[in-house]
């Protein structure tokens, strides 16, 4: 009989975070227009949140209850700015949330409410992608 035992061995993972970002970009956002759903959806969200929030806290929907997405054209600046008044994101979360691939604001604040809360709520951007 024969012992064929193996040690075992473990490595790490390892990736190229910049070329992985790049394919991640390429294939997600193949249309160049991709950007503006992202960000328009972004603002579709906070507003979704804050009025969620406002039905528990209404303190926080004093002064403005209609939630709004503005696009303003400066086409002598050649920009585009996205704006809202929804929910808004403190430093803590800016800081946990954007630039980490696949992590989602949303999703977290989804994953918080439980059982029907959760189901009645229909936010969008819940894949960390945009």
């Amino acid at each position: 009989m024969v012992d064929t035992a193996v040690a075992e061995e473990r490595h790490g993972f390892q990736a190229e975070v910049s070329r992985l970002l790049d394919i991640v970009a390429h294939s997600l956002y193949s249309d160049k227009s991709v950007f503006l759903r992202e960000l328009v959806s972004n603002a579709s969200d906070a507003c979704d949140r804050m009025r969620y929030l406002a039905l528990t806290q209404p303190e926080l929907a004093e002064g403005d209850a209609q939630y709004r997405i503005t696009i303003e054209a400066d086409k002598a600046a050649g920009t585009l700015a996205i704006g809202d008044n929804g929910i808004g994101m403190s430093r803590d979360e800016l800081v946990e949330n954007l630039g980490t691939i696949a992590r989602s604001g949303t999703a977290a604040f989804v994953q918080q409410l439980s059982g029907d809360k959760a189901k009645d709520l229909s936010l969008i951007g819940q894949f960390g992608v945009g």
